[in-house]
């Protein structure tokens, strides 16, 4: 049988002869893995000829019935970034054609990862307002795939979400995922549409008052418990702007009344997509290792598959006159207070300059230099393993106890992140023992939360350089107050690749499950994944693999 395959994007390494360009005789393959749609089509020439006249020259070998199998190349020079390639392959006899395109359309559909039905939103003012756009320049290849994809284009804030509370479990799990095309607080309204009605679990500590013991037994919630999210107070991203109180309060307490389908999460089958057209992205870097629709586009349909953590972050007071009244909401890159809190506010005036306010209002807040006082307090975490050897090196380096030099940055098929501990290997704190929380207080200009490195193209590795995307810790980043010049040293170190921005004396790096927070005024801001959230009094912890999302993890 004679096969022959060309490689259309590699035309510069084929040979000419009398103005006929010929196929290498480099051996060219293609992973069916790599594979995400198969086409027939028909009788013709199967590569193209330097000289218009030519062609005859080839005789029949040179016109064939051919077929073209789609898949993907990965960079040389930059191995996550993944782009569409096409080869073809050709056959004198139709009938070995047909044969070769029905058995790989039959294996394709039978990949039980690959999403067969999608639902996609998209947020038309993402970034600057090319959302559309890249949805349109990622869409061909979905049809190609054969996916199915409804789509709704967004025509307001918290659309998105309301969507994703109102949909039933039975028609919510009659789909492979749900995709955002937008940025990260895009990506965070539909996160919390889903799972503000769906993840039940005990609420984190309240944070103490002054004379206080930490306790948690009576803030624990029951698994049936409602869980109500956060009202909005300012519409502050350009990806998604806030859920207004309505969409928010009472439907997600009745919206599941009555129904005839489980969907709790973690979730084997039901994955989270994004798609960048955002501000910042930092998500998309941090999953797939570069900041480009078509690498997303290409891992959802081929149903690449990471488990991302998840913070629940739960508001107690917006202010200390308010009511205690606990309000969730639930963050996959970072919760920060102070310098971040107060740059997503400042923000807010500059809607006009589009993402590059951030910038504007960030030189605004830095030059403004304000600290504050609050008090953090932190679950210790400790490894129960004193076994020497490989297993004690690992463990050690899981628990953050390696030096810089050792650390053990997240890539794809990542060790930590894909490995379980057992009991005998992770002794777990006990939150109910005060002795196992440390009490921070001082004067602050910025506290952060971080889920995950937090990559973006203003700090290449982030801001926690080996954080892990499932890991379960979060990584408390307090940032003391100190003289404005060391202030601008610590940004500078973010902004520089293979920076050091957590070795100075003023930065305190703890890794834990669970944190509370008390602010000593009257209010503060918090900014969650891109959202304002006012919070006087607020708690957070992490759900390790909360979620599964259509990525492979970086490759560099």
């Amino acid at each position: 049988m004679l096969l022959v395959i060309v490689n259309l994007k590699e035309t510069e390494q084929h040979t000419t002869c009398l103005g006929i360009k010929l196929v290498s005789k480099h051996d060219t393959s293609i992973s069916i893995s790599d594979v995400y749609a198969v086409e027939f089509i028909d009788w013709g020439l199967v590569h193209e000829t330097l000289l218009a006249n030519s062609g005859c020259l080839l005789g029949h070998a040179s016109e064939m019935y051919r077929f073209t199998v789609h898949g993907v190349e990965r960079s040389k020079s930059q191995p996550s970034l993944w782009a569409p390639t096409v080869y073809t392959f050709g056959h004198v006899d139709k009938q070995t054609c047909q044969m070769w395109v029905n058995r790989m359309n039959t294996y394709l559909r039978m990949e039980p990862d690959r999403p067969k039905n999608l639902l996609v939103y998209v947020n038309p003012g993402s970034g600057k307002g090319n959302g559309c756009r890249t949805w349109e320049s990622v869409a061909p290849i979905f049809s190609q795939a054969k996916v199915k994809t409804k789509v709704t284009v967004t025509e307001r804030a918290g659309q998105a979400s309301e969507a994703m509370a109102s949909m039933t479990n039975r028609e919510l799990n009659s789909y492979d995922g749900v995709i955002a095309i937008g940025g990260d607080g895009f990506f965070n309204e539909i996160l919390n549409g889903i799972l503000l009605s769906r993840h039940k679990a005990p609420y984190p500590p309240t944070p103490p008052d002054d004379d206080d013991n930490i306790e948690i037994e009576n803030d624990i919630l029951p698994r049936d418990s409602t869980v109500t999210a956060v009202e909005p107070s300012i519409s502050n991203e350009d990806e998604s702007p806030l859920l207004n109180r309505s969409s928010l309060d009472g439907p997600r307490a009745i919206n599941l009344t009555g129904q005839d389908s489980e969907m709790s999460f973690p979730n084997e089958r039901f994955r989270f997509g994004l798609i960048p057209s955002g501000s910042t992205d930092a998500i998309v870097m941090c999953t797939t290792g570069v900041r480009d629709p078509m690498t997303s586009a290409l891992q959802i349909i081929l149903g690449k598959r990471v488990c991302l953590d998840i913070a629940q972050v739960v508001r107690w007071e917006k202010s200390r006159t308010s009511k205690n009244e606990p309000r969730v909401r639930y963050a996959a890159s970072f919760a920060g207070y102070g310098f971040y809190g107060d740059v997503i506010t400042e923000s807010e005036k500059y809607r006009w300059m589009g993402p590059k306010r951030y910038d504007y209002a960030g030189t605004k807040v830095f030059l403004r230099h304000r600290s504050y006082e609050a008090e953090v307090a932190y679950l210790k975490v400790e490894s129960g393993n004193t076994n020497v050897g490989a297993n004690a090196k690992r463990m050690k380096v899981f628990w953050g106890l390696s030096k810089d030099s050792e650390r053990v940055i997240c890539r794809a098929k990542c060790d930590i992140c894909n490995t379980p501990l057992s009991s005998s290997q992770l002794e777990k704190p006990d939150p109910k023992q005060e002795s196992n929380w440390v009490r921070v207080k001082g004067r602050f200009l910025s506290i952060g939360a971080a889920v995950i490195s937090c990559r973006n193209e203003k700090a290449p590795d982030g801001l926690v350089a080996d954080a892990h995307l499932a890991d379960g810790f979060l990584h408390l980043i307090l940032i003391k107050d100190c003289p404005r010049a060391f202030y601008l040293w610590h940004l500078t170190q973010l902004a520089r690749k293979g920076g050091t921005p957590l070795n100075f004396d003023f930065v305190e790096r703890h890794k834990t499950t669970s944190f509370t927070f008390t602010s000593s005024g009257e209010e503060s801001v918090w900014n969650v994944d891109g959202e304002i959230l006012k919070a006087q009094k607020l708690s957070a912890q992490v759900f390790r693999g909360l979620i599964s999302l259509f990525a492979s993890g970086p490759e560099t």
